[in-house]
C-alpha cells in the first residue's frame, strides 16, 4: 500500500505500527506537535552564509525519492558529524518478524552526503504535522539540526532525523554482508528493503551523489534486472 499524503493524514503509519510484533510507544498527536514546537524552539540563529529563512529539511534516504511533504526547492550538500547507516531494523514496512529488514538512519559520526529539501506548501506547519507523522510516530529518530554545507558553497539549518539508539528496532554496526543478506531477504507491505535501497541510490544519482557504502550493499544483493548496469 502506497503511504501518500492521504494515506498518512488517514493515520497509516499509527495503524501498521501498531502491529509491530515489539511494543512501541507511538505518539499521540498532540505529542507529534509537541516535538515540532520543540524542535522549531531550538532553531539555530541564522548565520551570515544562509539561503534566507526558509525550512530545510534534509533528506538522507526515501526522503529524497519520497518526501510527502511539499518540496518547494532542492540542493545539494553534506553535514558532518553523522553517517547514513542501516541501523533499524523492520519487522512491518519492508520486513516481517520472521524476516526483519533494514532502514536507513544518521548514526553518529563521519559526515553524509545528501540534500537539502525546502519545505513548501502554503502552510509550512501542515507539512512539518504530515512529516512527524511519518518519521516520529513510532519514536525511531530523533530529530535534529544539522548544518548543512551546500554545494553552491551556501550553509542551511536543516532539520535531520537521526537514530533513537535507545529504541527497540536500533541496530548496531553490522558487516556489508550481513546487512545486505537482510535487505535482500526482507519484504512487507510497503515493499522490499531491495527496493528502498535502490531507489536510495538512483535518487542520490540524480542529484550528482554516490555512497560506496550503498553501492558496495547494492552489488551484494544483487538485483538481477540492474546487474548489466555497472552498479
Amino acid at each position: 500500500m502506497p503511504y501518500d499524503r492521504e494515506n498518512i493524514r488517514g493515520g497509516f503509519f499509527r495503524a501498521m505500527l501498531t502491529r509491530s510484533p515489539t511494543p512501541l510507544k507511538i505518539l499521540t498527536d498532540e505529542e507529534l506537535r509537541q516535538s515540532i514546537a520543540e524542535t522549531l524552539r531550538r532553531r539555530p540563529p541564522p548565520s551570515g552564509n544562509s539561503p534566507g529563512d526558509d525550512l530545510w529539511i534534509f533528506g538522507y534516504g526515501s526522503l529524497i525519492w519520497r518526501p510527502v511533504f511539499e518540496v518547494a526547492e532542492r540542493r545539494p550538500g553534506m553535514i558532518r558529524g553523522f553517517r547514513r547507516r542501516f541501523c533499524l531494523s523492520t519487522p512491518i514496512g519492508r520486513g516481517t518478524p520472521e524476516r526483519p529488514g533494514l532502514m536507513l538512519g544518521l548514526d553518529h559520526g563521519g559526515a553524509c552526503r545528501g540534500v537539502a529539501l525546502k519545505v513548501g506548501g502554503a502552510d509550512p506547519m501542515e507539512e512539518l504535522e504530515l512529516l512527524w507523522s511519518r518519521e516520529m510516530i513510532g519514536g525511531a529518530y530523533v530529530p535534529r539540526w544539522v548544518r548543512v554545507k551546500l554545494d553552491d558553497g551556501a550553509r542551511a539549518d536543516a532539520i535531520g532525523f537521526a537514530i533513537n539508539r535507545r529504541h527497540p528496532h536500533f541496530v548496531a554496526p553490522l558487516g556489508e554482508a550481513e546487512t545486505a543478506a537482510r535487505i535482500a531477504g526482507a519484504c512487507g507491505e510497503l515493499g522490499t528493503c531491495a527496493e528502498y535501497l535502490e531507489r536510495t541510490i538512483d535518487g542520490l544519482a540524480a542529484c550528482g551523489i554516490r555512497d560506496p557504502y550503498l553501492d558496495g550493499i547494492w552489488r551484494r544483493v544483487g538485483a538481477p534486472a540492474r546487474a548489466g548496469e555497472g552498479r
